[in-house]
């Protein structure tokens, strides 16, 4: 079975560097590993529990849920609106806060712009209180601030490409090892 991760943009526009940067993460992944694009950020309705009453969620809800539940780990990139997370990724976490869904699940994180901060600690706090499974390890920031570049630009970069390598290879590790199956001793 493939070791999947779910990787989610918090831009909505077309030509996002976090998009972009997730993009050549996936392709970059290695063999047995996939890495699933999210693309229904903007699909979702805003949060409000009484929506969520006794688990019936919107379907766009329970589709991110059920996508959340299957994978391995969770990969966000996020850009910085006025020293925040952006509304629609927020969104989307609030969704999955009343779920069972994304407790202790790896999170790894994408900076594309060493100068936003704000919204990576914010984020931190949030999927920490979430019960994320935080993987510093596997937390890179790329330079891409004021770029317009695209997935094979930034794997056409060795020094971005490599940087994007190690981070997945760390949530990778911090997958936890499947159980072998115990033989049992033949009566």
């Amino acid at each position: 079975m493939a070791t999947r991760f779910l990787a989610i943009s918090g831009s909505l526009r077309a030509a996002s560097t976090n998009s972009a940067a997730l993009e050549a993460l996936a392709l970059s992944a290695p063999a047995g590993v996939e890495v699933i694009l999210y693309r229904d950020l903007a699909q979702l309705p805003a949060f409000n529990p009484d929506e969520d009453d006794e688990g019936r969620a919107p379907p766009a809800v329970a589709a991110l849920r059920a996508i959340v539940r299957d994978c391995d780990g969770v990969i966000i990139a996020a850009p910085e609106y006025a020293h925040g997370v952006p509304g629609a990724l927020k969104n989307a976490l609030d969704w999955l806060v009343a779920s069972d869904c994304f407790p202790g699940k790896p999170v790894a994180l994408i900076n594309a712009a060493p100068r936003a901060f704000h919204a990576q600690t914010a984020l931190r706090e949030t999927l920490a209180t979430m019960a994320g499974r935080l993987v510093p390890e596997a937390f890179v920031t790329l330079p891409l601030t004021g770029q317009i570049v695209d997935a094979q630009a930034i794997l056409g970069d060795p020094r971005l490409a490599r940087a994007l390598r190690e981070a997945l290879d760390a949530l990778i590790a911090a997958i936890p090892a499947q159980a072998a199956p115990v033989a049992l001793a033949p009566l």
